[in-house]
């Protein structure tokens, strides 16, 4: 039995023809065509029941398309394939209508179970539209299969106030995925306010998160919104919620289950229009087993679960990164800086255990201290395996410029943390991370001069040789 007519527009002949092996055998009659323009003339005919087609066409993009086909016939369901696998395809994708976004490859089985759902269950209209400047804004880099799978939850997402809960380790990056359901979604007009629980004092979260009145407590001399009234209409971003303290978490169940809270010293319920999004880096499945977290509320939070992957599990997207972030530095006022093909193996080598975060900062670092054009991989291993250090090459030549260079690297480094409070060991993560290269170029702007490069450096002459010995720096025969 003859299931309907899909219309598969794709100008890869070889993906044509395997298109239309895959759904002739499912059952459906297929149309294939390599242009857009044939397309929209099989859509205003009233020919097909569902669309296949690739973004990128010789005569028009799909996306450009997409809305003349929503107008003319909105219940005709669409899927868009790409490979270029971005947050933005997806995006766009599910903001011009289409009923799903596969990115390329892509898996057959997976193609033929969405045209099923898509046949059986057609949805009509259009998301919101996002604004054609927002794009140069996008957070969110990768192009790995993980990635992918995080792009279409995400797109289907924007246009929902479902409360969302993202885990992940530290670094994976959760409050950008927070700030990219805010801003792309229906509340990108309201307030995306974030509030770190980790960062609050316990006894102070109450008030900070629902506000307090005039004399609710001791040094409450005045009235103050808290951060449920700032985000009204907005986006409530609750990271390290695992951090929240019972009190708390009671309270914030009420407003999740009743829609209103109260303020600390209150008696009035306020009624509240907040999107909740979570964030976590702990397990807790593990918190409520011991007792440190409501079960009721995690439900309640978990509505839509989204997993951030470690660095270490989507390697592929490093070099991705990497170049976004020389492009970011760039912008920044940085030395434009290029990686060559061996330095990109050692990063995608490495394990990460600071994930994203730690790989910017390194690039941070490597683009403010290091003059050369290019970053090489014997730079990389000198960065990532301290215990055997190589000189650095094309190391800075002057003073000035290295006092300049460190200076601009500090600032970057803990611009890097954005709102929140950089991590426990602070002092020794920094000496870990600059030590050595800091020495090693210290000593190239001196020429190997120790003496001066003491001074430079703000160290005891002593001090600087003993950790050159440490560190096993090779100093040139003959200098001091």
């Amino acid at each position: 039995m003859i299931k309907g007519t899909i219309l598969v527009a794709d100008d890869d002949a070889a993906i044509r023809t395997v298109l239309n092996q895959a759904l002739s055998r499912a059952g459906y009659t297929v149309r294939l065509t390599s242009n857009a323009a044939t397309l929209w003339h099989w859509v205003a005919e009233g020919e097909g029941d569902l669309i296949v087609t690739d973004v990128v066409m010789p005569d028009e993009n799909a996306f450009d398309l997409l809305p003349r086909i929503k107008r003319a016939r909105p219940d005709l369901p669409i899927i868009v394939m790409s490979a270029q696998n971005t947050f933005m395809t997806a995006i766009k994708a599910s903001e011009k209508g289409a009923y799903e976004y596969l990115p390329k490859p892509f898996d057959l089985k997976e193609l033929i179970a969405i045209v099923g759902r898509a046949m059986s269950e057609p949805r009509g209209g259009a998301a919101t539209p996002v604004e054609d400047e927002q794009v140069e804004a996008i957070p969110l880099v990768g192009r790995s299969a993980a990635m992918q799978d995080i792009y279409r939850m995400l797109a289907r997402l924007m246009q929902t106030d479902l409360t969302v809960m993202i885990s992940g380790e530290s670094g994976t990056g959760k409050e950008l995925v927070a700030r990219a359901l805010h801003d792309y979604g229906k509340r990108r007009n309201g307030p995306f306010v974030a509030v770190n629980m980790a960062a609050i004092p316990r006894e102070l979260i109450e008030s900070e998160l629902f506000g307090h009145e005039r004399g609710a407590f001791t040094g409450a001399q005045t009235r103050a919104s808290g951060r449920f009234e700032q985000a009204e209409g907005g986006t409530l971003f609750l990271d390290e919620i695992g951090d929240m303290p019972m009190d708390a978490q009671t309270r914030l169940l009420r407003v999740l289950q009743q829609g209103e809270y109260t303020t600390v010293g209150g008696r009035t319920p306020i009624r509240t229009d907040v999107r909740i999004v979570a964030a976590t880096n702990k397990d807790l499945h593990q918190q409520i087993r011991q007792g440190l977290f409501r079960e009721d509320l995690f439900f309640r939070l978990n509505v839509v679960p989204v997993r951030l992957p470690p660095l270490r599990e989507r390697a592929d997207d490093i070099p991705d990164l990497v170049r976004h972030f020389l492009s970011r530095a760039e912008s920044e006022g940085l030395p434009v800086k290029t990686i060559d093909a061996d330095a990109l193996q050692a990063l995608q080598l490495y394990r990460w255990p600071g994930n994203i975060r730690e790989l910017e900062n390194l690039i941070r670092r490597l683009t403010a201290l290091y003059p050369g054009e290019t970053i090489a991989a014997a730079l990389i291993d000198a960065e990532l395996n301290p215990l055997q250090p190589s000189a650095p090459e094309n190391p800075i030549s002057d003073e000035e410029t290295l006092r300049g260079a460190v200076e601009q690297y500090l600032s970057y480094y803990f611009a890097g943390f954005g709102d929140d409070l950089p991590p426990p060991g602070l002092y020794h993560r920094v000496l870990r991370e600059i030590e050595l290269p800091l020495i090693a170029a210290a000593l190239g702007a001196t020429r190997g001069n120790q003496i001066r490069a003491s001074d430079l450096l703000g160290l005891n002459r002593n001090t600087l040789r003993k950790k050159i010995r440490d560190l096993d720096l090779q100093v040139v025969r003959g200098q001091r």
